[in-house]
């Protein structure tokens, strides 16, 4: 069982590496390490440590290796990843194949628990991978999604502090980010009651706090931002994610649009058909249900996009328009599809993607 401490911050690493058994760990932290004033409290907890951030935002197979090697090569028990996202990634691929035949394809092999001891300092409040199964790498180009249950980071400590010195679109998309996952985890045909309930707190959470903690005046909004972020990532955990994420990932590499700016312009598409379109639920327990869950969410479509319309979230613009609908279309990931409560068809997603492209 995953263990997250939201009180005390990175003050808590000690006792965690303690708890863990730990004589040396490796730190996964990207470029942002050096700003966020951890080198003193790291050596004061008396743990030594290597550090490893030869990986890119969206990390190789090859940087994974790398990390691997060194994780091996320097003895380390432990690791402890700082960073987004992508941060997370390495080091929960690092714990899966560290163990495994280096000189195979690890993405080859079967999965298995290493036992590594793993611990996630998340610096945004986004994507909540501090608690999720999921990771992301590239190899040869292609994207590879890693699942397992056993790269659930083992602690997760939340530090609000990593957020004050966010630029404030980053905070804007990553809190985006959040809001959506856990509006997509509410509706998911996947969704349990403990997801559900996951969900409605991050929801209710960011809603309450999300101007707040923009304008950035108060720690109490930082840290329930950080808090309803993870959340989020719990409820998606379960979960999955749906259309909106699904229709995204290409927006992403087609304009630059970050990713939480992405599935945020494609969300109240996906919505507003649900709800016009609730005859063609395809979650087993009904259009009824669904016409329910819709309307327990605290927030509507038209809500949402006055939310990204008041934080100046624009709309990507297409320069070859017929073409680049096309690909976008095509783009699509049909398996993450499923999981949305309503079919959409490729004609359905490109009506979508002609309203986002505005």
């Amino acid at each position: 069982m995953q263990s997250i401490v939201a009180e005390n911050g990175i003050d808590a690493l000690k006792s965690v590496l303690q708890k863990a058994g730990s004589k040396k760990f490796l730190l996964v932290a990207h470029s942002v390490f050096p700003y966020l004033g951890m080198e003193k409290r790291l050596s004061d907890i008396g743990v030594p440590y290597v550090k490893f951030g030869g990986f890119v935002s969206n990390p190789l197979y090859e940087d994974v290796c790398e990390g691997v090697r060194l994780f091996n090569g320097e003895h380390c028990d432990t690791i402890v990843a700082v960073g987004g996202g992508s941060a997370i990634d390495v080091a929960k691929c690092i714990k899966l194949y560290c163990k495994m035949d280096p000189t195979r394809n690890y993405l080859t092999q079967e999965y298995s628990d290493s036992g590594i001891p793993l611990i996630a300092l998340p610096t945004t409040a986004g994507t909540g991978s501090e608690s999720t199964r999921y990771a992301v790498i590239y190899y040869g180009g292609k994207k590879q999604s890693i699942t397992h249950d056993s790269i659930v980071p083992d602690c997760a400590i939340l530090e609000p502090g990593f957020l004050r010195t966010l630029p404030l679109y980053q905070k804007k998309c990553t809190m985006l980010d959040a809001l959506c996952q856990g509006i997509e985890s509410w509706w998911s045909v996947n969704s349990t009651e403990e997801s559900k309930g996951y969900s409605q707190i991050a929801v209710e959470t960011i809603v309450k706090y999300m101007d707040t903690y923009l304008e950035n005046t108060s720690d109490e909004a930082t840290k329930q931002i950080m808090l309803a972020a993870n959340y989020a990532g719990r409820a998606i955990n379960i979960t999955q994610t749906t259309a909106p994420h699904a229709m995204s990932y290409k927006l992403t590499s087609l304009y630059g649009l970050p990713h939480g700016h992405a599935v945020a312009v494609c969300l109240p598409q996906v919505w507003r058909y649900m709800l016009a379109h609730l005859e063609e639920c395809v979650d087993p327990r009904g259009s009824e249900y669904l016409k329910r869950t819709l309307a327990e969410i605290p927030i509507s479509a038209d809500w949402f996009e006055k939310k990204l319309d008041k934080f100046g979230m624009q709309y990507p613009k297409a320069d070859s328009r017929e073409r680049e609908l096309s690909i976008l279309t095509q783009s699509v990931n049909p398996i993450r599809l499923k999981n949305n409560p309503v079919a959409l068809t490729e004609d359905v997603l490109r009506k979508m993607y002609e309203r986002v492209l505005q």
